[in-house]
């Protein structure tokens, strides 16, 4: 006999209107104690970017960027030399929020959207450390667009999150190509874009806007994964509710077959996912919420940190 599923609620931020408040703080502490304990001396930025200011030069090692070739050292060495770059460090990273109902989702310890808002708060942390701007433009339900100009100082860096995790979710998805498009305009000077998404809308339809911000920006792509969207728990009967719709559906989870094609199905969209995204040329971030998001990023800020130390762009 088929049985209902028991899931327990998980962990989330408040309502909107306490966003802003004591847990909000406590999240922006957890970032800076755990960033700030992995980026202590010099400043370093989110992504090992090519920058524009000249350094010093070293052996060339596979991989490198043949075009920031060192000629006179070459000549001069009889071995093959690259110039390193210095990051610029007054940058502006912009973020593309989508909040669609999707995002308002999750099975675990976080909810989906709490995930994002603490991404934002960890990139917001990251690029204000330097002395940088952040804005950002949020998209939630269907053509609903929010704008947050891009400002320098902590205090606006604060500001900008309670922003992002007061706004309120609507119904629908956000048309995140449009979204990710609204980062290339106005035009701006070589900087920082990153797009928060789940990616569940089809590829083609935010693949061309992420490789158009490529060409002017270094991108980085924040994927929030929830483990159900990953693989069916043997639970019996499941209730299931479209967000984006209100539909309510029951699947049998007993059924092996269905596990397995479900599983099979959302490994195949994942791959388009990531495929895409190296297409795009955007670095690729993956947080879920029933792990440590801040551990992951961490690790992957320590990643980027050391293929800039090795003079590698990736």
């Amino acid at each position: 006999m088929a049985r209902a599923a028991a899931v327990t609620p998980p962990t989330r931020l408040p309502a909107t209107g306490d966003r802003s408040g004591a847990v909000l703080a406590r999240l922006q502490l957890m970032v800076t104690r755990k960033l700030d304990g992995l980026l202590q001396g010099d400043y370093a930025g989110l992504l090992p970017g090519p920058g524009s200011e000249a350094g010093e030069s070293r052996e060339y090692r596979p991989g490198d960027d043949v075009r920031r070739m060192d000629w006179p050292v070459t000549a001069r060495t009889t071995m093959p030399h690259v110039r390193r770059t210095v990051a610029d460090r007054e940058l502006e990273t912009w973020l593309a929020v989508d909040l669609s109902a999707s995002l308002d989702f999750g099975s675990a310890r976080w909810l989906k959207r709490d995930v994002a808002t603490a991404a934002v708060a960890a990139l917001a942390h990251l690029t204000v450390r330097g002395g940088n701007r952040i804005g950002a433009v949020v998209g939630t339900g269907v053509g609903t667009y929010a704008r947050l100009p891009a400002r320098a100082g902590r205090k606006e860096a604060q500001g900008l999150l309670r922003a992002v995790a007061g706004t309120e979710i609507r119904p629908g998805r956000s048309d995140l190509g449009a979204l990710t498009d609204m980062l290339n305009r106005p035009p701006r000077r070589r900087g920082v874009a990153v797009v928060i998404s789940d990616f569940l809308a089809p590829p083609q339809q935010w693949g061309r806007p992420l490789r158009k911000l490529r060409v002017r920006h270094d991108v980085l792509a924040v994927e929030v994964v929830d483990p159900l969207e990953l693989e069916l728990p043997d639970v019996g009967v499941l209730p299931v509710v479209d967000p984006e719709s209100g539909e309510l559906h029951e699947v049998q989870t007993s059924d092996p077959r269905l596990r397995r094609r479900y599983a099979e199905a959302a490994a195949a969209r994942r791959g388009a996912i990531a495929a895409e995204l190296r297409t795009a040329g955007a670095a690729h971030l993956r947080l879920r919420t029933d792990r440590d998001w801040l551990l992951d990023m961490v690790r992957f800020v320590a990643g980027q940190r050391h293929a800039r130390t090795r003079g590698t762009t990736r």
